[in-house]
C-alpha cells in the first residue's frame, strides 16, 4: 500500500519558535543573552532534525475499513477501521477517514494508542445524504513525537466503494410492524372491511386485535390453542408510480430534498403493494426516462432501487400532457395511477385534462407535496407591513392551489395533499383505503 506523507509543525514548536523570535527582539536591551539565544536556537533546530529523521524512518501502520456495500438515505449506518503494525514500539496516531461528497459522520478525529502484535478497531456512524455510487478515497493518518515538535501524516489510500439507496431501512420497520400487527406505530390504518371481496387466505395463530369471529374453533380444539382465520383482498391488480422529476422537485425542507424523499415513500409503498399481491411498476418523468413494467414477487424491490437508486432530478418543468399519451401506449390495463408532484398555478388546466384522460381507463390519485416554509409562513403573525405582505402573498397562494387540487376532486381524481415527510404513511394509507373499497 503506497502512501503520501508529509511532515506538519507539531504542538509544541509554534510556541517555541514564538519564544525564541521574542528573545531575539530583546537582545538590544539584553545583550548577554545573545549566546543563549543562539544556544537555543541550535538546540530546537537539532532537535527538529532528530524528530524529522526519526519520522522519515517511521511507516504507518496498516488499515482495513469495513463499510455496508449498500446504505440506505439518510441512514445512520455504522463504518469500523481496523489497525494494525509489526513493530516492536507503541504508537500514538490520530486518524481522519475521507468521507465521500454527501456523507457526514458523528465522530470527530480520534486519537488512539496502537501497540504492537495486536490489532485495534475504531467504530463510527456514517450518514449518506445523497443516493448514487460513492467512494472512499482513504484516509490520513498522523504521528505525533514525544516532544511534539513535528508530526507525520501520511494519506492511506484504503478505497471502499458504495451505493446509496432510497431508504430501504423503512422496508424492514414496516415488515417488523406488519408481523406484530402493530402498523399504527407508523401512521397506517388496516380498518376490517366486511362484504364482498376478502378470500381466505391462511389458518395462524390467534393475535391481539383479532375479531372473535375469525376465531377457527375446530382448528383450535384440535390444535389447543386459538387459531384465527386470516383473509386477504382481492390480488392480481395493478399499481403505476408515476414521479415527477422537473426542477420544482428540487426544493429540500430538511437535509433530503422532495425527490429524494418521494423517492423513499414510493419505495415503502412498491413493498407494501407487492405483500398485498398487486403488481406495481414506475414511470418517471420531466427528466432521464425510467421505465419499469408492473411486475409482481421479490424481485421487484430490487428492480425498483437498481433503477433509481442514482437518479436525480433536472431542469425541467413537468409535461402532463406527453405523460398521458406515454400511459396510453405503455398501461393498458386499468390500474392505479399514483402521480407524484409539487403543483403550481400553472398546472391546473394541463393537469387537470391529463387526469381526465387517464381516468377513462385507470383511477388517478395525485399527490402533491407541499413546501413546510409555506405553511409555517401562512400560520405566523406578521409583525411588521413586510412581513404582511408575505403572509397575505403566501395565504392567496395557498388558497390558488387548493382551488387546483378542489377541481382535480370535483373531477373524480383521488387528491392527497401532504408534507413530504408524510407521503409514505399517506400513500399506504390510500392505497389500503382504495384497496378495501373495491375501486380498482
Amino acid at each position: 500500500m503506497k502512501t503520501r506523507w508529509r511532515l506538519l509543525p507539531g504542538p509544541h514548536l509554534l510556541p517555541l519558535l514564538g519564544l525564541w523570535a521574542a528573545i531575539a527582539l530583546a537582545l538590544p536591551w539584553l545583550p548577554e543573552w545573545l549566546r543563549v539565544w543562539q544556544a537555543a536556537g541550535a538546540a530546537l533546530l537539532v532537535l527538529v532534525v532528530m524528530e524529522g529523521l526519526f519520522l522519515w524512518r517511521r511507516r504507518p501502520p496498516s488499515v482495513a475499513r469495513d463499510v455496508p456495500a449498500s446504505l440506505p438515505l439518510g441512514v445512520w449506518r455504522e463504518v469500523s477501521l481496523t489497525f494494525w503494525h509489526d513493530s516492536d514500539d507503541s504508537r500514538r496516531l490520530q486518524v481522519a477517514d475521507h468521507l465521500p461528497p454527501g456523507c457526514e459522520s458523528d465522530s470527530e478525529q480520534p486519537v488512539f494508542t496502537l501497540t504492537s502484535g495486536e490489532a485495534l478497531r475504531l467504530r463510527y456512524r456514517l450518514r449518506a445524504n445523497r443516493r448514487g455510487v460513492h467512494t472512499f478515497p482513504g484516509l490520513d493518518l498522523r504521528q505525533p513525537t514525544l516532544l511534539g515538535l513535528l508530526t507525520r501524516q501520511d494519506f492511506v489510500p484504503v478505497t471502499s466503494t458504495v451505493r446509496v439507496y432510497p431508504n430501504f431501512a423503512e422496508v424492514a420497520k414496516y415488515t417488523l410492524l406488519a408481523s406484530d400487527n402493530r402498523l399504527s406505530q407508523l401512521g397506517i390504518r388496516l380498518r376490517r372491511r366486511r362484504g364482498a371481496g376478502m378470500e381466505f387466505h391462511q389458518l395462524r395463530e390467534y393475535r391481539e386485535g383479532d375479531a372473535i369471529k375469525q376465531i377457527d374453533w375446530k382448528a383450535t380444539s384440535r390444535l389447543r390453542k386459538l387459531i384465527a382465520r386470516e383473509y386477504q383482498d382481492e390480488r392480481d391488480q395493478q399499481v403505476m408510480l408515476l414521479l415527477d422529476g422537473g426542477f420544482r422537485m428540487r426544493s429540500q425542507d430538511g437535509r433530503l430534498s422532495h425527490f429524494d424523499e418521494a423517492l423513499n415513500a414510493l419505495l415503502l409503498l412498491t413493498y407494501s403493494v407487492q405483500r398485498q399481491g398487486d403488481a406495481v411498476g414506475l414511470m418517471t418523468f420531466a427528466n432521464r426516462e425510467c421505465l419499469l413494467p408492473p411486475a409482481k414477487g421479490r424481485a421487484v424491490m430490487n428492480r425498483f432501487m437498481n433503477a433509481v437508486f442514482d437518479l436525480e432530478p433536472s431542469g425541467q418543468t413537468p409535461d402532463f400532457a406527453s405523460l398521458a399519451t406515454r400511459l396510453d401506449t405503455q398501461v393498458r390495463k386499468r390500474s392505479l395511477l399514483i402521480l407524484i408532484t409539487s403543483l403550481r398555478d400553472e398546472d391546473t388546466a394541463e393537469l387537470a385534462d391529463a387526469c381526465r384522460r387517464l381516468g377513462e381507463r385507470h383511477l388517478v390519485l395525485v399527490a402533491n407535496l407541499r413546501e413546510k416554509i409555506l405553511d409555517d409562513i401562512d400560520a405566523s403573525e406578521p409583525g411588521d407591513v413586510d412581513s404582511a405582505l408575505t403572509v397575505a402573498a403566501t395565504h392567496r397562494y395557498l388558497a390558488s392551489r387548493e382551488r387546483a387540487l378542489a377541481q382535480l376532486r370535483h373531477n373524480g381524481v383521488i387528491v392527497l395533499d401532504t408534507l413530504p415527510e408524510h407521503l409514505a404513511v399517506g400513500l399506504i394509507n390510500r392505497y389500503l383505503e382504495i384497496k378495501r373499497s373495491g375501486r380498482l
